[in-house]
């Protein structure tokens, strides 16, 4: 972990609700596909951690949603304001299971995380396939970004506005993948878990107090007992999770 001061290059609006912040900073402690950052914002008391879009050596690139004072603050930020960051938190997806052929699932404010994964997979070599499930037409983002990258690309949309009628996991039935990767609200993450025939890892999305394993805020039950969201994921594997009922 790593705490450092960015500044803001682009601040942009991809949806009503959703925003694309590109920073310039350090970023030598992010490794790995899945980390996560922890903003500080000027009077709020906890810091806001946000999935890491994507990075290089020189910048970061988060997509986060307005849902409440410190994401909306965050939404007016111009170019050239400063943030107090920490860096290089959680732990990231393990490429090395991924099989030939592996399918990436987004929800919502999932999707974000994907991207670098996808990236990265797909220098690997890797047949990738994504799957952008949103609510309806309106709130899509980053389908064409993915298909840039070389993915194939298909967005399920519960009202059947756009693309596939249903949730991230209806085209799971019609498609050939080695394994899965996934990011999302837990309700969809319980339906991938059920829908999946493989192997695959699942990135949470929890309220966390410090961030960084100091507190048991963000803690999730395993085959191994209680582990924290933050420090020991928010990357976890199908197989050792286990749901509350």
């Amino acid at each position: 972990m790593k705490q450092s001061i960015f500044q803001i290059l682009s601040n942009t609006a991809l949806t009503d609700s959703v925003y694309k912040m590109v920073l310039s900073g350090d970023t030598s402690d992010i490794t790995a596909a899945g980390q996560f950052v922890n903003l500080q914002l000027e009077g709020m008391f906890l810091r806001r951690p946000i999935s890491v879009c994507d990075y290089d050596g020189e910048t970061l690139t988060i997509v986060y949603k307005v849902v409440g004072k410190g994401t909306e603050a965050m939404s007016r930020m111009v170019p050239g304001v400063k943030l107090d960051i920490l860096t290089g938190l959680g732990n990231g997806y393990d490429l090395t299971l991924a099989g030939d052929k592996p399918v990436l699932l987004g929800g919502g404010v999932g999707v974000p995380p994907m991207y670098n994964l996808a990236k990265k997979l797909i220098t690997l070599g890797k047949e990738v396939t994504v799957i952008l499930g949103f609510n309806t037409r309106s709130e899509i983002f980053y389908e064409e970004e993915f298909k840039a990258l070389g993915c194939k690309v298909i967005v399920a949309t519960a009202d059947g506005s756009y693309g596939v009628k249903g949730f991230a996991t209806t085209p799971l039935a019609v498609i050939d993948y080695t394994y899965f990767y996934t990011c999302g609200p837990e309700p969809m993450l319980k339906a991938v878990y059920k829908a999946t025939n493989t192997s695959g890892q699942m990135s949470f999305e929890e309220r966390m107090g410090c961030g960084f394993g100091a507190c048991m805020g963000c803690s999730c039950k395993t085959l191994t007992g209680y582990k924290r969201i933050c420090k020991d994921g928010p990357v976890m594997k199908k197989e050792e999770i286990l749901w509350e009922a």
